[in-house]
């Protein structure tokens, strides 16, 4: 069996169940690369990064390199010298870092690659309505989650799962891959397998304000899909056109109703105090709204303390 030196790299929440499992199992962590502390919230104080905060608790060595192609970070590498490092969540590596190891560089996505390539796998997954989704451990070339795959699982994404959901399951799922695919590397029990299908894969851009908008133009299965796909976050975003005023809000939870009203598109109506959208085929009922300024509440808490005009509309 292959004596394993683990370099992890990760920053977010995500990341550290697997860094936990790693640090824990016979294999030796040598440190852990994160991202630099930044400044957050009001008082603009510096935060540390989630696997910042474990990697602190536990004594492990940790690097926060300003830039992933200096001397000086190729330099603190080579002084760890590890002969594998593991990705989970990190930033796209220079060839003289994932090259280095003897066993490679490996990377744990959120998706069955090589669907869902890029920043955001699970959103992306349930905005486009997919039943299944998974992770795959594979190793890092030179391009974006493009490299040969080690191992992956599979599990049902259910029709009302949202990202926190979806997250929830992927995580022990994520630790019980991350563990098993560097054991077979320890045992010499891998069969790479190069990615197939790419040129008609889905995708998994990045988020943004361009791309988190509802479009009450769509369906309304679309819409549902989309609101879910973004909460909790960043969170589908519309405005609300009442009476003169247009207000900035974000929707994290809604409900399909397929019945066929002749309501306009984007049309607020209110029934039964329930706060309802139409669509091309049916309506949105909104459960939980976030208007700008204002607290995230269930909209009929806002219908009860709010002065919705009767042809108030979303766009």
């Amino acid at each position: 069996m292959k004596e394993l030196r683990i370099l992890f790299m990760g920053t977010p929440e995500f990341s550290v169940p697997m860094l936990e499992a790693i640090h824990n199992s016979q294999h030796k962590l040598v440190g852990v690369v994160t991202a630099l502390d930044k400044p957050a919230g009001r008082g603009r104080k510096l935060k540390k990064s989630a696997v910042k905060t474990f990697a602190e608790s536990k004594g492990l060595t940790i690097l926060q390199p300003k830039n992933l192609k200096s001397d000086e970070f190729y330099t603190q590498i080579k002084t760890l010298n590890p002969n594998i490092i593991f990705v989970v969540a990190f930033r796209m590596l220079p060839k003289q870092v994932w090259n280095f190891p003897k066993y490679g560089t490996i990377n744990l996505h959120a998706s069955l690659l090589p669907d869902y390539r890029g920043a955001a796998p699970i959103n992306w997954a349930i905005i486009n309505g997919e039943k299944q989704t998974g992770l795959t451990t594979f190793f890092i070339d030179d391009k974006i989650d493009t490299g040969h795959i080690i191992d992956n699982t599979a599990f049902e994404i259910s029709e009302t799962d949202n990202v926190k959901d979806v997250y929830e399951k992927m995580i022990p799922r994520g630790v019980k891959i991350s563990l098993s695919t560097l054991n077979r590397i320890a045992q010499e029990d891998i069969k790479p397998t190069p990615q197939k299908n790419a040129e008609t894969s889905k995708k998994a851009p990045k988020l943004n304000k361009d791309n988190t908008r509802i479009d009450w133009n769509q369906t309304g299965q679309s819409i549902y899909n989309f609101i879910r796909g973004l909460s909790p976050n960043p969170a589908a975003w519309t405005i609300l056109v009442n009476y003169d005023e247009e207000i900035y809000c974000k929707v994290l939870k809604a409900n399909f109703n397929r019945q066929t009203p002749n309501i306009d598109n984007g049309k607020i109506i209110i029934d039964n105090k329930t706060m309802l959208v139409g669509v091309k085929d049916g309506l949105i009922e909104i459960e939980e709204i976030k208007l700008s300024g204002k607290r995230l509440m269930k909209a009929l808490d806002l219908l009860n303390g709010f002065d919705l005009d009767k042809d108030a509309k979303m766009l």
